[in-house]
């Protein structure tokens, strides 16, 4: 009787040193969990010197995801499979994550230094009193060229892109929006049209554009035009000034129609766990000297108005980077189209990726 006696009481002394064990390691989770901050970003899209100038300033613990597309993005967001804290949308999927209910509204008491953020990027139409969302960077989509052969008044408006002198000559963005755009602003039409028959014929029309195209590319633009392998593409402002920066022969300019004004941002998804680490970030982001440190690393425009003054004098006097006022009211903001919309702009841009001009 003493043997069974003594067997049960091993039991459950063992039973209790195992659920012990289980809390500590369970408390141990938690503990690990709430020093992790999950960042989910684009592609060398932050200083790495910030990420650990972070880690130390909070004591939280940096890892980093990277995706290439917003539209992955927001897969990988609903299928909750991390709980990122805080990602890096453009101002187009800020508002499809809105009507998606993917993300945290904010909570303005807790975020420090959105007075450092230059009110003409403020309360913009994709996030009305940026309820959802901070900038993060901006920038300009337009034409980077050559100019030993050309000069800005041939791209003076998207039509001459049409010009048989430049047959061969293009390399053009592989983007949906950015493509059927130029169609848009070639006939003075929104970047957000949605009327099928108007977006149909636009496409007929860039038919014609992609028989000028030598090859639909996408951050390779900036090197092939750097290395002058094409004279004209069609790029991203941030992508043209690295360039011009590695070939003075390079201009970048925006044709009188105008063009797209983009912007990426910083939101706290609904799977984020950490928000006190979320809204740590966003501060540290926000503190001009890091905000410039960050537009200096990636050469993209920052919307810190007080970081203005800290960040490279020549970024800072690059029209390409910063255009002025006269320019940036042209711009237009890509807004989310509804499913039927997206669905038609992007079988509209692959037919024109097959048409045989765009071999």
């Amino acid at each position: 009787m003493n043997k069974v006696y003594k067997f049960f009481l091993a039991c459950i002394v063992g039973i209790f040193l195992l659920l012990g064990l289980k809390s500590i390691l369970l408390g141990g989770k938690e503990i690990a969990e709430a020093n992790t901050f999950y960042l989910y970003n684009w592609g060398d899209y932050i200083d790495p010197e910030l990420l650990d100038k972070f880690e130390e300033e909070t004591g939280f613990n940096v890892v980093m995801e990277t995706f290439d597309s917003n539209e992955a993005m927001i897969t990988k967001i609903k299928q909750k499979s991390t709980d990122f804290d805080i990602c890096i949308p453009s101002e187009y999927a800020v508002e499809m994550m809105r009507d998606q209910g993917l993300l945290e509204k904010l909570d303005h008491s807790k975020i420090e230094g959105l007075s450092n953020i230059d009110e003409r990027f403020l309360d913009r139409e994709y996030d009305p009193g940026n309820e959802y969302s901070i900038p993060y960077l901006w920038g300009t989509f337009g034409i980077l060229y050559n100019t030993k052969k050309y000069q800005a008044s041939d791209f003076d408006s998207w039509k001459n892109l049409w010009d048989p002198k430049f047959e061969g000559e293009i390399l053009s963005f592989d983007g949906a929006r950015e493509t059927m755009g130029i169609g848009l602003l070639a006939n003075n039409l929104s970047l957000n049209t949605e009327d099928p028959k108007k977006l149909t014929e636009i496409r007929n029309e860039l038919i014609g554009l992609m028989g000028n195209v030598k090859a639909i590319l996408a951050d390779e633009i900036r090197m092939y035009m750097a290395l002058e392998e094409a004279n004209v593409g069609l790029t991203f402002s941030g992508d043209a000034s690295s360039a011009i920066e590695s070939n003075e022969d390079l201009s970048y300019v925006i044709p009188k129609e105008g063009s797209n004004i983009w912007f990426d941002t910083m939101v706290i998804p609904k799977t984020s766990k950490n928000k006190k680490a979320a809204y740590a970030f966003i501060n540290f982001m926000l503190e001009p000297e890091n905000a410039a440190q960050n537009a200096d690393y990636i050469w993209y425009a920052t919307p810190n108005k007080k970081a203005m003054d800290l960040i490279d004098s020549e970024a800072r006097n690059d029209k390409t980077l910063y255009p002025d006022d006269e320019i940036i009211n042209k711009l237009e903001v890509f807004k989310a189209l509804d499913k039927e919309s997206t669905i038609l702009y992007n079988d509209l841009f692959l037919d024109l990726k097959i048409s045989p001009q765009a071999e």
